[in-house]
């Protein structure tokens, strides 16, 4: 089994620089997830309604233009959408699959960068949904969640640790959260178990020269209870060509998805 994840910053944007071609055309996948779509889905563009002929489900924010998130799958999976949080549920950022005994959610992370009722908006969600994943562990599924979390966890996670330690994605209060995700609720960074090497990056500023310079960000996870994360066996970040100022990630898993 195949997963991708990519926050596309515009699936529109995203579909003018090739990514319905790519998804297409790449070597083959078993589950797309798409982050801040930032459309309405009649909006989405007409290659991208149904990659592959794949089983497509939107969840664009109520209000135009903003966040949202996106799930293709080979095969025909039972959707949920919204994780019980009217605020954030408005804004389109969980949209959960249910395959067998295998559930995949693509999951949108507010970001703090636009200031501090943003950071206050980040806190809230933070707050909010760490009960959800407990629930999610006490269900007894095998969860790979899949998406933009907007949070470095480790000084390795980017290139310039020292100087954004009161930056919003990689703030103590933040990093410590993730850390519960993992330590206490029991939650496994799968990109990290099978690839420990420094500067590997998902996201780079437009500012300057992040990209061609590598000066980025590890933002974007695949998160996974033990189980499936075991099975995960290679993992790569694809840079080849640019969608969006996110790379894909892409994760191969010893599962055969039904």
């Amino acid at each position: 089994m195949r997963i991708i994840t990519l926050n596309v910053n515009g699936i529109r944007a995203a579909d003018k620089k090739g990514l319905a071609h790519w998804l297409v055309r790449g070597q083959p996948w078993d589950v797309a997830c798409l982050q801040e779509i930032k459309c309405s889905i009649e909006d989405i563009p007409a290659p991208l309604r149904a990659p592959r002929r794949s089983h497509s489900s939107f969840y664009p924010a109520q209000r135009k233009g903003y966040s949202g998130v996106a799930l293709y799958a080979r095969v025909a999976p039972r959707v949920t959408t919204g994780f019980g949080c009217c605020e954030f549920d408005d804004e389109g950022r969980y949209l959960e699959a249910n395959f067998g005994e295998l559930t995949i959610i693509s999951i949108y992370l507010p970001s703090g960068s636009a200031g501090a009722h943003r950071q206050a908006s980040k806190f809230r969600f933070l707050e909010e949904f760490l009960p959800h994943l407990r629930k999610l562990r006490r269900a007894g599924r095998e969860i790979i969640l899949c998406g933009d979390w907007n949070i470095a966890h480790q000084p390795i996670d980017l290139k310039n640790w020292r100087s954004n330690q009161r930056n919003s994605g990689f703030l103590p209060e933040e990093r410590a959260w993730l850390t519960r995700v993992f330590a206490e609720v029991g939650f496994v960074d799968v990109f990290r178990q099978v690839d420990p090497r420094p500067e590997q990056y998902t996201w780079w500023s437009n500012r300057g020269e992040a990209w061609a310079k590598n000066v980025g960000w590890r933002i974007d996870y695949q998160i996974a209870t033990p189980g499936i994360a075991a099975r995960a066996h290679a993992a790569r970040i694809y840079t080849a060509r640019r969608f969006s100022d996110h790379a894909p990630l892409i994760i191969d898993y010893d599962y055969e998805l039904r």
